[in-house]
């Protein structure tokens, strides 16, 4: 057996039900979104709701873009996630203020701005690597080029961007993430999960794990 196993969250959940079909599965992380722009979005009274049904030892991940500080702060205070996950401009010293362990969004619709967020945030506890462009939300569907993610990244990487049953086995082969991210690639329609393609990815993803790594993937 292999001695790897990648990390599974699933995002823009929105319905109790998903969120224990999650559970049941060994999802790792469940997101909720937190952007009024994303049509997965959840205002915070919802968000708390939904979080009270994320047992321990899940991680519960709230996700903002350039949103106010006293509203992150109030994210942190009634949501109590167990990290955040910043997806818009926001600097490192903003993100560091709200006083949570955080990821970082990289943009790789636009690979060079996307990149250089990377040295901006070396406090950030992982980085998503999604499709979207620098003023774009994430769960389009679509898929970016992996070989831009640098080598040294990779073991903090959070793939995301286009992933579903169909490629995330060659994506987990070909990148050797820490971590795979998805929200479209397992839905119905937006925000509302699709039971099946739920079990699917994640099989997906625990076979990618007991094969041999693609050549010159990183171990």
């Amino acid at each position: 057996m292999s001695a790897r196993r990648t990390r599974i969250k699933f995002c823009g959940m929105t319905r109790p039900e998903d969120i224990a079909l999650a559970v049941s599965l060994g999802v790792d992380a469940i997101g909720l979104i937190l952007v009024p722009a994303s049509p997965r979005a959840l205002d915070l009274a919802r968000a708390v709701d939904l979080r009270r049904t994320i047992p321990p030892l899940v991680t519960c991940v709230a996700l903002v873009r350039d949103a106010e500080p006293a509203f992150v702060a109030d994210v942190v205070e009634r949501l109590r996630p167990d990290l955040l996950q910043f997806h818009g401009r926001e600097p490192a010293a903003d993100c560091r203020r709200a006083g949570l362990r955080y990821l970082k969004a990289i943009p790789m619709g636009d690979p060079a701005a996307g990149l250089r967020m990377l040295d901006d945030h070396t406090s950030a506890a992982g980085y998503v690597f999604d499709s979207h462009g620098v003023d774009g939300i994430g769960g389009t569907g679509r898929v970016f080029d992996w070989n831009l993610i640098p080598a040294g990244a990779r073991r903090c990487a959070i793939l995301a961007g286009g992933l579903e049953p169909g490629n995330v086995g060659d994506a987990v082969r070909a990148v050797r993430p820490f971590a795979v991210d998805v929200s479209s690639g397992i839905e119905a329609q937006p925000g509302v999960k699709c039971p099946q393609r739920m079990r699917d990815f994640v099989a997906q993803v625990r076979g990618a794990d007991e094969s041999e790594p693609d050549q010159g993937a990183e171990q």
